[in-house]
């Protein structure tokens, strides 16, 4: 079996770099994990979630899936969520998409994967939420990339209305809900500006994403 040497050859020279820089590095990453931000981002390769933002180990915490999805049923997403909300305090939740994700048009394309579709079909409640704002779109790139910010913004609202957010905001924690989106192709992130950080302003929103069609 081949034991993959290239990684791990990678792996050394990484931490060998890190000791460099900082030789205590890894003895304090060892007493604590404190990041201030959990990142609910996508599992394509190409979003390397500490990578894109410029922050190092121990400084955000990070969940991914297909398509950056937050569903009321998935435990996985919802226990990092917890995790990060009442133990680890974070002050931000930033949930991230990117344009052209392959979830997103899976899904508009109605392609066949297997298991993921069923995944996929929370996509596909989106678009057909959107459909007469979405028929509109001649191009397709367009069409996918628009849908992207809108699966971001729904999913904003997702994490807001979960109970973990919900009790935070009752007992005065701080903690602010983003929405961006990372370009791959020059590899810049977009602030939506879908930001929530209490009821009132997640009544907002609510609000004017459901008036949209």
């Amino acid at each position: 079996m081949k034991k993959l040497k290239t990684l791990f050859e990678n792996n050394r020279r990484w931490a060998e770099k890190l000791k460099n820089n900082d030789p205590e590095f890894f003895t304090k990453l060892l007493k604590q994990q404190a990041p201030e931000y959990l990142w609910i981002g996508c599992s394509d390769s190409r979003v390397p979630a500490n990578e894109i933002v410029g922050l190092m180990p121990g400084e955000l915490f990070v969940h991914r899936n297909v398509a950056n999805l937050v569903v009321e049923n998935d435990l996985n997403c919802l226990s990092v969520l917890q995790f990060a909300v009442d133990v680890l305090k974070v002050k931000h939740i930033i949930v991230c998409g990117h344009y052209g994700c392959g979830g997103v048009k899976a899904a508009i394309n109605n392609e066949r994967l297997g298991i993921a579709d069923k995944w996929l079909r929370h996509i596909k409640i989106i678009y057909e939420q959107n459909k007469m704002t979405l028929s509109k779109i001649a191009n397709e790139n367009k069409l996918i990339n628009t849908l992207c910010e809108m699966n971001v913004r729904e999913q904003v609202l997702n994490v807001s209305k979960t109970s973990i957010v919900q009790d935070a905001w009752k007992r005065k924690q701080t903690l602010n809900v983003h929405g961006w989106i990372y370009d791959i192709s020059d590899g810049l992130l977009q602030d939506l500006e879908v930001s929530i950080s209490n009821n009132k302003e997640l009544s907002l929103k609510f609000t004017r994403q459901s008036g949209k069609n």
